[in-house]
């Protein structure tokens, strides 16, 4: 392949993950741990922090662990919804994950 027909696939490529961001960050996740309901998104940014249970507001430490552990729990779901999604991009790519 030439240089021109490897700038067109590079083009190609980020128009892609442009793509790919722009849906990721539309797309939530959620997790629960003890009550608490975290929502990323694919992004893995913060949207939202649910108490599902109002007796985990009576305990600090408690809730301050449910809170972490629901978190880092959407974030690796996002994480798997993120690498999935370029895995599709890349797959159409010879060289970077394709045939």
């Amino acid at each position: 392949m030439g240089m021109f027909g490897q700038m067109g696939d590079m083009y190609k490529l980020q128009k892609e993950a442009k793509r790919i961001k722009k849906e990721l960050a539309q797309t939530h996740i959620s997790a629960e741990v003890d009550g608490v309901k975290v929502v990323v998104s694919g992004e893995q940014e913060m949207v939202s922090v649910d108490f599902l249970e109002e007796s985990i507001l009576q305990d600090p430490k408690k809730l301050s662990k449910a809170i972490i552990e629901a978190f880092n729990k959407a974030v690796k779901k996002s994480q798997m919804v993120a690498a999935e999604k370029m895995k599709a991009v890349m797959g159409g790519f010879p060289g970077l994950g394709g045939q």
